[in-house]
């Protein structure tokens, strides 16, 4: 018959360490990679050689470096989403084209309010000047208004100081002979 402790040592058992790649644990490496606590360490520490953790400071000095991986040439989508694609070394690269298309979107935004500045003031003189026909229509139509000969006649008439009456006889052509 076969005990607990000889399935627990005999069966694999799959772990989660990343940097260990076989898949059956035993009792000793799970002793072995236990934290170690107070009188403890010591007697963890020769089995601990071996798989000897980084520190903090190396793992801050690690991640701290402005080094990049080189830029590969395959670029795959899951790359790109992922942010490869903006690592130091590319954008250094292309400092000058994304300058380019930072001048190119000003210009585009200057562009677009210049336009509609004009629009505006273009806007604003064709308002002027559908205002300004309106006027002179009515302008032209009070002055036909007041310059038919029936008005006038009532204007002379109503002012009894004018000497001006309606013709009773019809105008006559004057021949002049030329020398």
């Amino acid at each position: 018959m076969t005990t607990d402790k000889d399935k627990d040592i005999t069966q694999p058992q799959l772990t989660t360490d990343a940097a260990e790649t076989t898949p059956a644990v035993t009792d000793k490496a799970k002793e072995a990679r236990a934290i170690p606590t107070g009188s403890q360490e010591e007697a963890a520490a020769p089995d601990n050689a071996q798989e000897a953790k980084p520190t903090l400071q190396e793992v801050i000095k690690e991640q701290a470096t402005e080094e990049d991986a080189p830029f590969a040439n395959n670029m795959s989508f899951s790359k790109i989403l992922g942010g490869d694609i903006l690592s130091t070394s590319a954008v250094r690269r292309q400092i000058w084209l994304f300058l380019l298309i930072g001048v190119f979107v000003l210009i585009y935004i200057s562009n677009r309010y210049s336009c509609q500045k004009s629009l505006i003031e273009i806007d604003k003189l064709q308002r002027d000047l559908l205002d300004a026909k309106y006027r002179a229509l009515s302008s032209s139509s009070q002055l036909t208004e007041k310059s038919r000969e029936s008005n006038v006649l009532e204007l002379l008439q109503s002012n009894k100081d004018s000497l001006l009456h309606i013709a009773t006889q019809p105008p006559f052509i004057i021949n002049v002979p030329e020398k």
